[in-house]
């Protein structure tokens, strides 16, 4: 019996997808993005999942599309480009969801990437923008996210180039948040995960909207998009909410200080 080109596992409110093709560079094939974009719908739906993490099998992230099917060999060269938006799905998924980046991440697997919303790599880890040396253009953000994240001329550079990206270089520019060593990445992860499972989870994805909506609207605009969404969430709190999260922080900060 095969493999399964997409792993998820479950435990105790992190949801683990593990991209599946190992021997592929876990390329995107039209049958793992189907089964990406699936089980993000699916995961949307679990009120037990509070986080998701989203990592590679073997030595890479994601290779990007798979370029067989994309050149004709396996199928539609077009059906490979437009079918399957995995990345469409990521956005909808309304939980945080952790990139836990092992490997190389090419093109589609960069902009798999950037549509996470916290994203750790591993050492070994490398990152590039290979659309104008493969002759497609970007479909899934990447254009876009990226010079807003490191700025124009640093993303033209790569977009330009296809050129490597280190994972300690993706770091000093802001791409990801933590490099560790590769046996420390799942761990890492899972600890930011836990971090996130302790704060209120219907708050935390009220805030997790409100950063995707406004970061898409110029800056005036979205202020005044805060400012109603702080009003709107307001309405709905008591004081004898506040005085037990409040008791919360206080204690899980005192027991930071001590660690």
């Amino acid at each position: 019996m095969s493999e399964p080109v997409l792993r998820v596992e479950k435990s105790e409110g992190i949801a683990t997808l593990t991209l599946n093709r190992p021997s592929k560079l876990n390329a995107l094939s039209l049958e793992l993005r189907t089964a990406v974009a699936r089980a993000f719908e699916e995961l949307a739906q679990d009120e037990e999942v509070g986080v998701a993490i989203l990592t590679g099998a073997g030595r890479a992230f994601c290779a990007g599309l798979d370029l067989k099917e994309l050149g004709g060999e396996a199928g539609d060269p077009q059906r490979a480009v437009t079918e399957g938006d995995l990345v469409r799905a990521m956005r909808r998924f309304d939980r945080p969801l952790i990139g836990a980046v092992n490997g190389v991440a090419v093109t589609g697997g960069f902009e798999l990437a950037l549509a996470c919303d916290v994203l750790v790599a591993s050492s070994e880890a490398r990152f590039a923008d290979t659309h104008a040396r493969v002759g497609i253009i970007p479909g899934w953000g990447l254009s876009q996210k990226l010079p807003r994240l490191i700025g124009i001329h640093r993303a033209k550079e790569l977009a330009f180039t296809g050129n490597y990206l280190s994972a300690r270089q993706a770091e000093a520019w802001g791409i990801v948040g933590h490099v560790v060593e590769a046996a420390e990445l799942l761990p890492t992860c899972r600890a930011l995960a836990r971090d996130m499972l302790s704060c209120d989870r219907a708050t935390l994805r009220a805030y997790k909207r409100l950063i995707d909506d406004g970061f898409a609207r110029p800056f005036g605009e979205a202020l005044r998009l805060e400012t109603e969404a702080s009003r709107a969430h307001a309405s709905g709190l008591t004081p004898e909410a506040i005085a037990a999260r409040r008791a919360g922080i206080q204690a899980r900060g005192r027991s930071q200080t001590q660690s």
